[in-house]
């Protein structure tokens, strides 16, 4: 045993010491071998519709050529601001591949967080559910955003049942304020004007292209990661693909021994509560990737009666939170029933 790691005579036989990042070229390697491996297998279930690997390898694929056909500059920052819906894997991965850089955005910012956020990253492009563009509005002409991509709740929930969820948000539960996206041009952006497209546009665009693939290598920059900020302003955590890889291996590493004997790994189901713009959520979605299970997206954790029902659908084999989350489960007494 290594002397200077006196903790490793804690570890379970079956859990290695060492985890080998450079097994992969890069996080859109690792991704990509997911998609070939688990191609049939469903990745994600969102108010009872399900995503399948093949799916969202189909989609990113979209996503990332539409966003190619943009022009950004190799390694430019994309801003991902959505909740826990199919959209996020879906931009997530379309980002990666296309060889840019996620930079994920709490969609519950307030426009003083959101501008500082956009501004210190640099991001010139968004991918945005119009729940909260009002935020956005309120700060665009401060920032170099040029290319807003804007998504509605139901885009990939299916024909009519996504278009009556997205008439619902709107105009029943009312969860879409009124918002102004203005385009002219902004600051460091010479006169080129801001574009608006509608989520499922980009995608439709990106299907008459092809995805140049990606040559990120694990040291390009993956993800600027920001801090909660509760010790000052928000800071971006630089995270290399090597970061990244070697958080989902280390994650795969020690869950699959605790898993062995109660489920398949390709069967394995995750409750997605925690939001997945936050990296401890993030890691649990690779490690999902990697694994070929599947995820119960929830979009919104603290409509606890609601999220109690989609509890009793189906068995929960890892269920990543927080004490106030799993406090206020512990007192409904649906959840008991369970």
């Amino acid at each position: 045993m290594d002397a200077a790691a006196p903790w490793f005579k804690n570890y379970p036989p079956d859990v290695p010491h060492d985890v080998h990042p450079e097994q992969y070229r890069s996080l859109v390697h690792l991704l990509e071998e997911a998609f070939a491996q688990h191609a049939d297998r469903p990745f994600s279930v969102c108010m009872d519709r399900w995503m399948s690997y093949a799916e969202l390898d189909q989609l990113s694929t979209k996503m990332g050529a539409w966003l190619q056909s943009l022009g950004l500059e190799p390694g430019a920052r994309v801003a991902i601001m959505l909740p826990n819906v199919p959209q996020f894997a879906v931009s997530m991965a379309g980002v990666l591949r296309a060889g840019f850089t996620c930079v994920n955005v709490n969609p519950l910012y307030t426009p003083r967080e959101l501008e500082h956020q956009l501004k210190d990253s640099g991001a010139t492009a968004i991918i945005i559910l119009e729940n909260f563009a009002h935020t956005l509005g309120q700060v665009l002409e401060r920032t170099a955003i040029r290319h807003i991509c804007l998504s509605s709740m139901g885009d990939l929930l299916g024909g009519v049942y996504g278009s009556w969820i997205t008439f619902a948000v709107r105009h029943l539960a009312k969860m879409v304020p009124a918002f102004d996206l203005p385009l002219g041009p902004g600051p460091g952006t010479g006169s080129q004007q801001r574009q608006v497209t509608p989520f499922t546009k980009a995608l439709a665009a990106g299907a008459e292209r092809k995805l140049t693939p990606s040559t990120a290598t694990l040291d390009s920059t993956a993800f600027l990661q920001y801090t909660g900020g509760t010790t000052g302003l928000s800071k971006g955590a630089v995270l290399t693909h090597r970061n990244i890889v070697a958080a989902t291996l280390q994650a795969h590493t020690w869950f699959t021994p605790a898993l062995e004997g109660r489920v398949k790994a390709h069967e394995t189901h995750i409750v997605a509560a925690l939001p997945l713009y936050h990296i401890f959520a993030l890691t649990v979605c690779l490690f999902a990737m990697r694994l070929g299970g599947s995820l119960s997206l929830i979009p919104n954790p603290r409509d606890i009666p609601k999220f109690v029902k989609v509890l009793k659908k189906r068995p929960v084999h890892v269920f990543p939170a927080v004490n106030t989350l799993f406090n206020a489960l512990l007192n409904n007494p649906e959840f008991r029933q369970l």
